[in-house]
């Protein structure tokens, strides 16, 4: 067996192993190797941050870094675009803008020593907070504000004259502007200071009349000055779209005037009306008084700014009363329910599920054909012609003619009525509905569905804005003027117009007859309500719709006076003389031919200074009645003296004693009977069936009747007290005292036809 040494065999290999690691950790070039990569690590990061952060500014926030950057060179000026214009349809400028300044300050460009002078001479000029301007001048991160806009040639020639240095501009601005003052107020509307509609159509087409603003650009230096020779950017302005309304300017101005008049004279709160072409629907006029100026609005009383703004046409429903009888008529005769032929009996009421509703006149109108109930006004005709059609038949009808829904005028604030669904309905609501309560509409619906009626059966929408067209001259919008849908026949249209001209010739409605000219309308006296929905005693909405000319109608009108205060407090007094002054003056500026119709005419004489009575007699030698309250010296008539009216008109004679009583709580007229010849028990039982109280001169009356205080035939009202004078059969003799009517007029007085009342 053969042995073979290794040297170091006797060692442990393990222990060599461990050794030799050992001595590997202290190698130089081992510990080298391993920090060459954090070495590496530590010089390259800071240029990857550097590359991030270079990335950040030069792609992430490039934009906002660059325009920073232009702004401390270049000084970037808005070039305000100029707000379209709203013309009337003969293209009469109603909303326009004028030239004006804005005064700006450039922090950037004022010296620090400068800028509390500046503040302060500012801030007494114009009227600014001198603090806040002040700090904005110190803010070294504004490069400029607008310190005041809309300021006029002579304020921005002070700030000239004060030489406050480069810091302080005077640039070009534009104000909206409003020539015609008030006119047509609530329907423009106005805007704010930086000619954003603020209301009317002057906000809801806000979008169509705002343009699109301009620049200029221009390079400065280091102090903000401009640099001579430097490049310069004029960005044009792109001005705001043109409107034109439907209306004409001097149509609304008759009905502003009107209903101006109509607010003093009867003393009322608020007085709103419509003029419409019955043939398109276009408003030709549409106000509610009182108004405001657009120039300066009272924006400082926002309730009150609230209340002005409101275009009551369109945003305030009320029930209507009689005028609302014309939709009754229209419904019965086109479905059948009704013919010229019917009669119809009114004792004062009628009775509908055991309850016993009231005709305005409580004596009863008596037996009368369908044209004479509706020159009556008679409730309970009306009642009876609602409950021959049902419900299910009337409400089609009243839908068809738009009721309870907006009328899509575009107008802002429209509302649709009240209405109550048809399924809740009771025939005591539908005969009430008939005659014009249980229903509350707006002006404008009313207008619109009485214009189908007479127009030939066709409802229009009503509009008023005709066009939009662009800065380029591009047509942006134009009115459809097509009929909605038939909601008559035009054979029923006729019967209509025929009826309601027999009102204004006949009836109630003859205070709103023209010379020359047919006219068709209708009065209505509706009561107010309070917020509890309880009658509001007193408080009364007196209307008249009115069309012209009767036989081929153009033109509707509509007034309302809301809570007259005067006695007689009907819509054939209050309101129908109104619409005949502004249908007389829109028919002869259309130059609508003349008919034989009415042709007779008499001038008015002066009538102011005489007693009501005098005026009344020099009124009947013309042919003409007077209606007055009470026997005092005449402050003010309607119409005017000089102005002419058709043989056998009214005119009404204030004498600034009516409204003193207070209303009864169902006021309402009788016509005053014959008392000559009658004993006392005779005259006595004969005003007590009226409601009348007699007063017998002498106060131990016998004989028989040969005066009375009041003429026979004459309208006179419930609760009166009637002076009777008695002719003695003894040789005693009571001598009648002077001015004592002992006639009754040969033709029936007009206040006997205007006697329409407020319905209980």
């Amino acid at each position: 067996m053969n042995i073979r040494l290794i040297p170091g065999g006797n060692k442990k290999p393990h222990k060599k192993h461990k050794h030799s690691r050992a001595e590997s950790a202290f190698d130089p070039a081992a510990s080298f190797k391993r920090r060459v990569p954090w070495l590496l690590l530590i010089l390259i990061l800071p240029f990857v941050v550097l590359i991030c952060r270079i990335f950040y500014l030069q792609v992430i926030h490039r934009s906002s870094l660059l325009q920073k950057a232009q702004s401390q060179w270049r000084r970037t000026t808005p070039i305000t675009a100029s707000r379209g214009t709203i013309v009337d349809e003969t293209g009469l400028e109603l909303a326009v803008n004028t030239s004006a300044y804005q005064i700006v300050v450039w922090p950037q460009a004022a010296k620090d020593s400068e800028k509390p002078r500046i503040a302060s001479e500012l801030s007494l000029l114009l009227g600014v907070d001198e603090e806040n301007l002040l700090s904005k001048l110190k803010s070294t991160r504004i490069n400029e504000y607008v310190v005041k806009r809309q300021v006029d040639k002579r304020v921005a020639d002070s700030v000239k004259e004060l030489r406050l240095g480069n810091g302080v501009g005077i640039l070009s601005d534009i104000k909206r502007y409003y020539p015609y003052g008030s006119l047509l107020s609530q329907t423009i509307g106005f805007t704010t200071v930086d000619s954003v509609g603020q209301s009317g159509l002057e906000m809801t087409l806000d979008k169509y009349l705002t343009g699109r603003d301009g620049k200029y650009i221009a390079e400065t230096d280091r102090a903000g000055a401009l640099i001579p020779g430097s490049e310069e950017v004029y960005i044009e302005p792109e001005d705001g779209s043109k409107v034109r309304l439907t209306v004409n300017s001097y149509f609304q101005s008759y009905l502003e005037n009107a209903l101006e008049e109509a607010v003093s004279v009867n003393n009322a709160s608020n007085a709103q009306g419509i003029i419409l072409d019955v043939t398109t629907g276009a408003i030709k006029a549409i106000s509610t008084k009182p108004d405001f100026d657009l120039n300066s609005p009272p924006r400082s009383d926002l309730e009150a700014l609230s209340a002005l703004s409101k275009n009551r046409v369109v945003t305030d429903a009320y029930e209507p009363g009689s005028t609302f009888k014309i939709l009754t008529l229209a419904a019965a005769l086109d479905s059948g329910s009704t013919s010229l032929s019917s009669s119809f009996y009114c004792n004062g009421g009628y009775i509908v599920n055991g309850e016993r509703i009231k005709c305005w006149r409580h004596a009863g109108h008596g037996s009368q054909s369908l044209t004479v109930a509706t020159e009556n006004s008679c409730n309970v005709c009306f009642m009876q012609l609602a409950l021959s059609m049902g419900s299910e038949k009337l409400y089609d009808y009243l839908y068809a003619f738009g009721l309870a829904q907006s009328t899509g005028s575009g107008l802002p604030g429209e509302s649709s009525g009240i209405v109550t669904n048809r399924k809740y309905v009771k025939d005591n609501d539908l005969a009430r509905i008939g005659f014009g309560q249980s229903i509350a509409v707006t002006p404008i619906q009313l207008a619109s569905a009485v214009a189908a009626a007479v127009n030939g059966g066709e409802l229009h929408t009503p509009y008023v804005v005709e066009q939009i067209v662009s800065h380029d001259g591009t047509v942006l919008y134009e009115m459809d003027t097509a009929p909605v849908r038939r909601v008559i026949s035009e054979e029923t249209s006729l019967k209509v117009r025929q009826i309601l001209q027999s009102v204004v010739d006949n009836g109630t409605g003859r205070n709103a007859k023209i010379e020359g000219y047919a006219v068709g309308g209708k009065t209505g006296t509706a009561q107010k309500y309070d917020k509890y929905g309880r009658v509001s005693q007193g408080s009364y909405i007196c209307s008249f719709i009115g069309f012209a000319p009767a036989d081929e109608p153009r033109y509707l009108c509509l007034i309302l006076v809301d809570e007259p205060h005067v006695s007689s407090i009907f819509g054939s007094t209050v309101a129908a003389p109104y619409v005949r002054r502004v249908l007389s003056d829109i028919l002869q500026y259309a130059k609508v031919p003349r008919s034989d119709i009415n042709s007779v005419s008499v001038e008015l004489p002066k009538l102011t200074g005489m007693t009501a009575s005098e005026a009344a007699a020099k009124l009947s030698e013309l042919g003409l009645y007077g209606i007055y309250e009470c026997d005092e010296p005449v402050t003010l008539q309607v119409p005017a003296a000089g102005q002419s009216v058709p043989y056998g008109s009214s005119v009404l004679l204030y004498t600034g004693h009516e409204g003193e009583t207070a209303e009864a709580d169902e006021p309402y007229y009788v016509e005053m009977p014959n008392l000559i010849g009658m004993t006392p028990l005779q005259a006595y039982d004969a005003l007590k069936q009226l409601g009348l109280k007699m007063n017998a001169e002498p106060a131990d009356p016998y004989g028989e009747v040969y005066a009375q205080s009041i003429y026979a035939r004459q309208m006179v009202e419930y609760g009166s007290t009637v002076t009777v004078y008695f002719k003695a059969t003894s040789p005693i003799v009571t001598s009648a005292p002077t001015a004592v009517p002992t006639e009754a007029p040969t033709e029936v007085p007009a206040a006997a036809e205007t006697s329409e009342q407020p319905q209980p």
